[in-house]
């Protein structure tokens, strides 16, 4: 069946407009002069945190894609909670979150480099690219010259922040708001061949909303979901970690897929895309194994294009010294 898009055509015309004004403004030789070894030092310290724990790839890579889609890409992810204000990192979606430690040592390199040079944006950027090429993905070219938020919001994020129960329908009219399209979300949703997730992200599959041993998600398979019964014991098990691509969720490959195309998704929005003819087509597609190359380009593409959303730019926000707290205003 097909969707009536025509709701979210002035949204997304909008929002295309805005997006198109950041490109204008950022640029991969932004720091040429300011600090020409920007990526060199940020490559180089990804090359020692990926060696030393390779799973910190996924949660990297989701790092920047919870920033931009919460204030656009502007590092307001890593700001710590304040007194009575609670920031994104503590809202809900958010409570799993990794890496932030990560960030600061990148951020520091850069520091005793370029003192207050280069912003917490666009180290989220740039880790986020290098996290998927140490992973064995594709690479591409990162414009830079994002500015840091001065704000953060808990409820921000828990309205924003796509769910991993959504539908295509309320998927697509959340990237349609960040001026992505639907082929953005098949192909962002591929990021999930890194990493892990908690049991309660997934477990009302299992046991129903109820938690009492309810019916099994019918789009989920019933091998699959057994296995994963098995991990997780009830809807509040947060002792379990379940590969979100498993047997390859360190690795970025396109295995992803055919998980999905056999009904083996971990979320409800990963059996999602099986039920919209856009995205299924392509499931289908890259689940053959015969487009890996096509996927690698596409994801590329999209992640440029998400790394643009709503960025701040020129005199607005700040270039924050340390990324989890604002800078002190004398």
């Amino acid at each position: 069946m097909k969707r009536n898009t025509s709701c979210v055509l002035l949204p997304v015309a909008i929002v295309l407009v805005l997006w198109g004004s950041a490109m204008a403004q950022l640029d991969t030789a932004f720091y040429s002069q300011t600090c020409p070894k920007v990526e060199e030092i940020v490559r180089e310290e990804m090359v020692r945190i990926i060696s030393a724990a390779p799973s910190l790839a996924g949660p990297l890579l989701r790092l920047h894609f919870h920033d931009c889609f919460v204030r656009g890409c502007d590092a307001s992810v890593l700001l710590d909670s304040t007194a009575g204000k609670p920031a994104e990192r503590d809202a809900k979606p958010n409570k799993s979150l990794r890496g932030f430690g990560s960030v600061e040592r990148v951020k520091a390199k850069l520091e005793a480099a370029c003192p207050g040079t280069v912003s917490c944006a666009d180290v989220l950027a740039l880790m986020a690219r290098d996290a998927v090429v140490l992973a064995k993905g594709p690479t591409w070219q990162v414009a830079l010259g994002r500015r840091d938020g001065v704000a953060s919001s808990a409820t921000e994020a828990s309205d924003e922040l796509p769910p991993s129960f959504g539908d295509v329908p309320l998927l697509s009219k959340i990237f349609a708001s960040k001026g992505l399209d639907l082929k953005d979300l098949v192909v962002l949703s591929g990021a999930h061949t890194l990493g892990t997730a908690h049991c309660p992200s997934y477990a009302d599959r299992l046991y129903g909303s109820t938690g009492n041993g309810g019916v099994v998600d019918p789009s989920l398979d019933s091998e699959y979901a057994e296995k994963l019964r098995m991990k997780c014991k009830s809807v509040d098990d947060w002792s379990m970690l379940s590969e979100m691509d498993p047997g390859s969720y360190k690795t970025f490959d396109t295995s992803y897929y055919r998980h999905v195309a056999k009904r083996r998704g971990l979320f409800r929005s990963d059996a999602a895309l099986l039920t919209d003819d856009t995205t299924r087509d392509y499931v289908q597609r890259v689940a053959t194994g015969m487009f890996d190359d096509a996927f690698f380009r596409d994801f590329a593409q999209s992640m440029a294009k998400m790394g643009n959303v709503s960025v701040l730019t020129g005199v607005e926000g700040e270039i924050r010294s340390k990324c989890y707290v604002v800078n002190r205003t004398t």
